[in-house]
């Protein structure tokens, strides 16, 4: 029934109290009025979302209050099919309160009308033909019953004063029969919502089930039971912590792809989760851990610092395996748990019983789904069982003619890779050089005044490349030059007077004499200091070494009114005219090919290559020298420079520098060494070597 049905009789408005049967239109009007407000009222509160306390409240306020009656209860009817009471107003003031024989009498009443599912009225001080079931109070009752697909979840009573007529109290039956159906429209609303959640809970553990047991890889289905669980219990966090040895680690936290295991709050959750485990039981924690063990209260009380949790739940998980069932043997039960389910709330201060209904199933499946995946994963060659799985199509009935087809045609190039030779070279990198080269360094420190040359110029042997400048040593050369003066002047001094003095005594002429000879040594040690730093003077001119042409780039601009330190390299020098030959930087690991090609084929390995300015053609040439160390060249990292002999004439272009591709011929080895010896090499430094 609708609230547009819900119509009110004329009787409804009849005063309850025998009143006078002049009645005022204008208060019938109001009271009319007042009514329809109410039934409005409790019309809009049967349709909302409210809790049943809140609408049993509002609901039976309204009614007592519409009917002016004493009092009233609402009874429900619980799945043994007994009456309970929901909520009541007034009921104390009945009576019943004062006898446990009329509250008995009372109890039968009510359970007769549910029974018979009819609504009705009782007046005071009677019953049914059964002296047990009656109305023990001294107020008329008005029974409504409320039904849902013709069976009574409820029972409305209403305590009406006695008096007024037989209409009257039909009106009041009629007016609760209508309230009953609100009633009943707020209970199927209620339970259609309930339905709809419960279908959703369904859905959403299907859901999660699906996913839970959907992977054997152990560290997927930690993730899926961490993201998952979390949406399906409704919490703020769910981890995951597997037992590993004698430690727990936390394996999977909602909400992240990835976790830093050396964080302190990561640490913590693990010493909690091990606490947890060895207790084996669950731990509820909801703001009190007075009761706790202190082993336990102490890893609570470090997490819970870090964390902020409100409420956390630790839940040992265990697999219900075959052999855990209520009659097998203690001895043969399973019962380490291999981790723990950590559900946290950051806000809520406890669990309500939906949620740890929610949080033991997700426990229940994820230590069901987790011992399945590391049980899987621990089968023995578990990739290679995988591969030979996947690959058992192949020899099936109708893919056999095409799998042998292929086994044949994959030995063919087996063999092929194995027996037919190929040329075998060595690839590498290098420049184009004249074998007459040289670098001219600086002897001495100083600062280039001049430089005499550029790039491309043509020098002859002895010829002045770069002039420097070195005022310590100009300041060096001027103090030999003055104390070589002074010298010279204190020799001519005491010879004067050794000559001009013949009446000096013995003693005298003998100190003289000693300090002639001591000056004269002075003397001579000056002239060869002099000597040693004019060689020196003459370092600071920078000659050229040999005839040929500077290839140094932008000499002046690189030089001048520069500091130059002794050894730095100033410009480099070349003789085109004479022989040519190829520097190769060769890989490191490259020498044993090179080696072993030496010593079977002799030295002058043959070269073929190509010039970066001419990448068409090939030109030939032979190896004439290897280092025998390894250097760092540039992006090659340790390499060997190998020198190699070409004629100059077959050359079409000479560029010192110009950069080469070479191929070091090395024999002939199988097609398949040629084509995989790097994957090979790779694979004996890289793994088998630390095998």
């Amino acid at each position: 029934m609708t609230a547009a049905s819900h119509v009110i009789s004329p009787e409804t408005t009849t005063p309850p109290r025998g009143a006078s049967a002049v009645v005022d239109p204008q208060l019938v009007e109001d009271t009319r009025r007042e009514i329809r407000a109410i039934i409005q009222e409790i019309t809009q509160l049967s349709q909302s979302d409210t809790s049943l306390e809140d609408f049993c409240e509002g609901y039976l306020t309204r009614v007592v209050s519409a009917l002016a009656a004493v009092g009233g209860a609402i009874w429900l009817v619980d799945e043994n099919r007994r009456l309970r009471l929901q909520y009541q107003v007034n009921l104390a003031r009945t009576g019943l309160a004062e006898s446990e024989e009329a509250q008995l009498r009372h109890s039968l009443l009510l359970d007769k009308i549910a029974a018979a599912g009819q609504p009705t009225l009782i007046p005071p001080q009677s019953g049914f033909d059964s002296e047990e079931a009656s109305n023990p109070t001294p107020h008329l009752l008005i029974v409504g019953v409320v039904k849902l697909e013709q069976r009574v979840e409820a029972v409305v009573e209403i305590f009406q004063r006695a008096g007024g007529g037989p209409t009257t109290h039909r009106g009041y039956l009629r007016f609760l029969n209508q309230m009953c159906d609100l009633a009943a429209d707020f209970l199927k609303n209620r339970q259609l919502r309930h339905l709809h959640d419960r279908q959703a809970l369904w859905e959403q553990l299907e859901q999660f089930t699906r996913a839970v047991h959907g992977s054997l890889n152990v560290r997927q289905t930690a993730l899926v039971v961490a993201n998952e669980g979390r949406r399906l219990v409704g919490c703020d966090r769910v981890s995951v912590a597997l037992v590993r040895g004698r430690r727990c680690v936390v394996e999977a936290v909602s909400g992240l792809d990835s976790i830093d295991r050396r964080a302190s709050e990561v640490r913590a959750l693990g010493k909690l989760a091990r606490a947890a485990v060895a207790a084996g039981e669950p731990l509820i924690f909801q703001g009190d851990a007075t009761d706790l063990a202190p082993q336990i209260e102490r890893a609570l009380q470090e997490y819970i610092d870090r964390s902020y949790a409100k409420t956390l739940a630790v839940i040992p998980l265990a697999p219900q395996a075959e052999d855990e069932r209520e009659d097998a043997p203690r001895r043969t039960r399973r019962t380490r748990p291999l981790g723990a389910l950590i559900v946290e709330q950051f806000h809520e201060r406890r669990f309500e019983e939906p949620v740890q209904r929610r949080i033991d199933t997700v426990a229940t499946h994820a230590g069901i789904a987790l011992a399945k995946a590391q049980e899987h994963s621990r089968l023995f060659l578990l990739p290679l069982w995988k591969t030979l799985g996947r690959l058992q199509y192949l020899v099936q009935c109708g893919a056999l003619p095409k799998t042998l087809l292929a086994a044949v045609a994959l030995a063919a190039a087996v063999a092929a890779m194995v027996i037919l030779p190929k040329d075998f070279t060595l690839a590498s990198r290098g420049a184009l050089q004249p074998v007459e080269r040289r670098h001219v360094f600086a002897s001495v420190d100083g600062v280039v005044t001049d430089a005499l040359v550029e790039h491309g110029s043509t020098v002859a042997a002895g010829q002045e490349l770069v002039r420097l400048r070195n005022t310590d040593l100009e300041v060096e050369i001027a103090s030999l030059l003055g104390q070589q003066t002074t010298t010279h002047e204190q020799i001519l001094s005491v010879q004067r007077t050794l000559l001009d003095n013949p009446r000096l005594s013995p003693e005298e002429r003998e100190r003289l004499s000693g300090r002639l000879l001591e000056l004269q040594e002075t003397a001579a040690g000056l002239e060869r200091q002099l000597a040693l730093v004019r060689q020196k003077e003459e370092q600071l001119i920078v000659r050229s070494p040999l005839s040929g042409e500077v290839v140094t780039w932008r000499v002046r601009d690189k030089l001048m009114h520069r500091p130059i330190e002794r050894g730095q390299s100033l410009v480099t020098v070349v003789d085109p005219a004479g022989p040519w030959e190829l520097e190769l930087y060769l890989p490191e690991r490259r020498m044993g090919h090179l080696v072993r090609a030496a010593s079977a084929y002799g030295e002058d390995l043959p070269v073929t290559f190509t010039l970066a300015t001419h990448p068409g053609e090939e030109f030939h040439g032979f190896v004439t020298e290897v280092h025998r160390t390894a250097e760092v060249h540039g992006e090659e990292g340790n390499t060997v420079r190998v020198r190699v002999a070409i004629d100059r004439e077959a050359l079409p272009d000479l560029r010192p520098g110009a950069t080469v591709n070479a191929r070091v011929q090395c024999g002939q080895r199988p097609l398949g060494y040629v084509w995989l010896h790097e994957f090979i090499e790779t694979i004996q430094s890289k793994v088998v070597f630390w095998l």
